[in-house]
């Protein structure tokens, strides 16, 4: 039992009217829902049990609420957010924390001789996303309840999730992710409500699950609506009496794996056949069931479809409920190519999160007949009538060409959104201009009008409220309520009006909440870390451009700067990764084999390792990212400047009063506004120099020049560093040094490098004058207002959605 939900249970609670309406009916409810899910009296019943059981009771408490939203929203104007990914994290403590019903809680699972906090650990993180895309959606969810706007999410059911992250002799390994193993209260089986999702080669069942989302101090319940893939027949009963046993379940197997994983591996063609199948599974079930409503509500005209339903594409992964919509509205509403086509072009908008060519997904056109002969008849006819129009705009064959949705054998998905979408965003001020000068440019300059940016945010509930209630409970002092819980710009107002105790209270929150996370590191990594260490965090997906390798880089510089020189003075430092590497993707798994690899090499010094350590939390997700961030002292933020669109963590550093270390890329440029040169470190070439450093740039020069660069990265080489023989560290060194197969150092970590070691360790040396750091802590606290995901959704709303505020009561 550790950190976050022990903390919750220590902070003083504010309620909010919520909670206090609902106050005995939990108090009530959990007892009889545990007896049910256990079959036993509640003081007999195992935690699992217990949490099960509690976890019912509040939705049994919200169940008239939800209902009656779902009632409310149905019958007016709707948000849709599609996405492929939604990383909820644990659902109870969430739940209760913006309930306000803790207290109810923990007086519950009292009376049975059990302790909230226990109870709470038993929950599993329900395994739906990945990284920043899925957190992101689930950010925003959290946002449309609090803000009571009539929003609902979609997406899919997976079984397993990504995986489960384990390393064996420091590389990373995949396991299954059986996050429902035992049963998952909060999502909701809506058999009566299914869809069937016809492909060419099959029919399945796309069975709803409803999971609730509480907001804030509301009444508001809204609905992320998961899709789970079932055969029309569980099995065939005859093939199994004929003693067929393989081939009676072959079928349900087949349906089975549409929903089982997330992102499943796509280097091989079927690979690539399931990813557009899962895609095409979800949108269809969902604009289903979209469609159906409307009808209900307004008639079986579907020209006005558009005046009460938007539908936001997260990232390219929906962008096949465009030409579905269309099939839906030909097909089965009759409409004309012209009539369905303005309903499509004023339904959709599409979010754009990447200036990198990967995440702009392009699909073999022969995946397209093979499953959806008539998706692909739709998408054929969308290119043919592009090509007539940007001819007719008088464009150039070359760039017709170009953007054209389809171009040889392969979909361009991107260019499907962009063309049919009515909006178009960046998720930064810095991503929005680069992709609508770069990326999206041939875009840009035929519809301007459609590009906007919405910068992103992260809910200040869960990432503050929720994970670090000794902060929060300060920040209730400080401004006198709760209101900033969901208004978080109201903290501005108290930047420079504290007196000094306050930066002495700030030191005391954070040692707290360090020393909670070494004792949770301890636990679950077996390594002990020093409290008054700095604690130097970098969590994110693991990939080339985030630049773990410079990190990974300067760690064993440094190791190797205090064997040379057993006098130098240097802070003490635990510098911490979080992170997955795709399955496929080896060489960003060699740098997690890199880094475990240098872990080994600090951690196991005798000398060095009294001073700095290294850790590698293993299955990075929402939960530890809770026990990781608070205890945050530098948040590291180093892709190569132009390539992140914008983040999310560092958000959730600066609100917890992390200092950001990073370069000037994604939403860095505005927190670096926000917060002032004085209260970030920023170091590296920017966006604009990057093109001109470009033309000349030898990162050779740079190994045989830095001082210290030869030596760590001939370590990878030279029998410092254990690869087991894997040839995993050789590629990494062949990747910044030769250009073979593609530029060497393609995201400039040798040239960033200097630049990097002087900033870090003027921050580290800064960390010694306690007040000073504790006062740019608070800067970065205050000042996070803009990087709420209220505003984010607020944005949206107003300028994109066109939505308004349904409160039930």
């Amino acid at each position: 039992m550790f950190q976050s939900a022990a903390k919750l249970l220590q902070s003083a609670t504010t309620m909010p009217d919520k909670g206090r309406r609902m106050t005995q009916k939990l108090v009530t409810s959990a007892p009889a829902q545990v007896r049910a899910v256990s079959g036993r009296p509640e003081t007999a019943a195992t935690l699992m049990e217990v949490w099960q059981g509690l976890s019912a009771a509040v939705v049994d408490t919200i169940a008239d609420d939800w209902y009656a939203t779902e009632q409310k929203y149905s019958a007016g104007r709707q948000e849709h957010y599609f996405s492929a990914e939604f990383l909820m994290g644990r659902a109870l403590l969430n739940n209760l924390s913006n309930l306000g019903m803790v207290d109810e809680a923990r007086e519950a699972v009292g009376s049975f001789g059990d302790s909230l906090s226990d109870v709470l650990e038993q929950e599993p993180d329900a395994a739906l996303g990945n990284g920043g895309l899925g957190r992101l959606a689930a950010c925003f969810l959290d946002s449309c309840a609090t803000l009571d706007l009539p929003v609902n999410g979609f997406g899919i059911l997976y079984r397993y999730g990504l995986f489960k992250q384990l390393f064996e002799d420091g590389f990373q390994t995949e396991h299954p992710d059986p996050w429902m193993e035992e049963g998952y209260p909060f999502v909701i089986r809506h058999e009566e409500a299914q869809r069937l999702v016809h492909y060419q080669d099959m029919t399945v069942r796309a069975i709803p699950y409803d999971m609730p989302i509480t907001g804030y101090g509301t009444k508001n319940v809204g609905t992320l609506r998961l899709w789970k893939a079932e055969p029309l027949e569980e099995f065939d009963y005859d093939a199994f009496n004929s003693q067929r046993f393989t081939e009676a379940i072959v079928e349900r197997e087949r349906t089975s794996d549409i929903s089982r994983v997330l992102y499943p591996n796509d280097a091989t063609y079927e690979g690539k056949v399931l990813r557009v199948r899962q895609q095409y599974f979800f949108c269809s079930a969902s604009l289903q069931q979209i469609v159906e409503n409307y009808v209900s509500h307004h008639g079986e005209d579907l020209t006005g479809f558009a005046d009460y339903n938007a539908i936001q594409l997260n990232d390219t992964h929906p962008v096949l409920a465009i030409p579905e919509l269309m099939r839906i509205l030909l097909d089965e509403h009759h409409l004309g190519w012209e009539e369905a086509w303005e309903v499509v072009t004023k339904t959709f908008a599409y979010t754009n999160h990447t200036v990198l060519a990967e995440a702009l997904e392009t699909w073999e056109i022969s995946i397209f007949d093979r499953l959806f002969p008539r998706i692909t008849e739709i998408v054929r006819e969308i290119d043919r009538r592009f090509r007539m129009e940007m001819a007719e705009r008088g464009l150039e064959q070359g760039t017709i060409d170009y953007m054209a949705p389809i171009s040889g054998d392969k979909v361009r998905m991107a260019w499907i959104a962009c063309y049919a979408s009515y909006s178009i965003n960046g998720v930064a001020a810095l991503h929005t201009e680069i992709i609508k000068r770069e990326t999206l440019g041939e875009w840009h300059a035929i519809w301007p009008e459609r590009f906007n940016n919405k910068t992103n945010g992260v809910t200040p509930r869960r990432w503050l409220r929720q994970c670090n209630p000794r902060l929060s409970a300060l920040l209730d002092e400080v401004t006198g309520s709760d209101t900033w819980v969901k208004d978080l710009t109201v903290l501005a107002e108290h930047t420079d009006s504290v007196d000094e105790s306050v930066y002495d209270r700030l030191a005391e929150i954070k040692h707290a909440n360090k020393v909670d996370f070494a004792a949770w590191i301890a636990q679950r990594e077996g390594i002990e870390i020093d409290p008054e260490a700095i604690f130097d965090v970098q969590i994110k997906r693991l990939h080339e451009y985030k630049r773990q390798l410079l990190n990974a880089i300067y760690i064993l510089d440094l190791y190797f700067r205090m064997k040379q020189d057993p006098s130098l003075q240097v802070p003490k430092r635990v510098f911490i990764f979080g992170a997955k590497a795709a399955p496929g993707y080896i060489r960003a798994k060699g740098v997690i084999k890199l880094i475990n690899a240098i872990a080994d090499l600090v951690n196991n010094d005798p000398v060095v390792s009294k001073t700095i350590k290294v850790v590698f939390v293993h299955n990075y997700n929402v939960s530890p990212a809770e026990h990781i961030i608070p205890a945050a002292d530098v948040s590291e933020q180093i892709s190569m400047a132009g390539k992140e669109a914008s983040g999310t963590s560092n958000m959730k550093f600066m609100m917890n009063g992390a200092l950001t270390l990073g370069t000037l890329d994604g939403a860095n440029v505005e927190i670096l506004e926000a917060v002032g040169d004085d209260n970030a470190y920023i170091f590296g070439a920017t966006e604009d120099e990057l093109p001109g450093l470009r033309e000349s740039y030898d990162p050779v020069w740079h190994y045989e020049n830095v001082p210290g660069l030869k030596r760590v990265l001939d370590a990878l080489t030279d029998g410092t560093l254990d690869d087991n023989g894997s040839g995993w560290f050789a590629d990494l060194r062949r990747s910044l040094l030769e250009p073979s197969c593609e530029p060497a150092d393609v995201y400039y970590v040798l040239g960033d490098f200097a630049s990097y070691r002087e900033t870090k360790d003027a921050m580290a040396a800064d960390y010694a004058d306690t007040r000073a750091w504790q006062r740019r802590a608070w800067v970065n606290i205050t000042r996070s207002g803009r990087f709420s995901s209220d505003r984010t959704i607020s944005d949206y709303a107003r300028e994109v959605w066109k939505i308004d505020p349904e409160p039930i009561a």
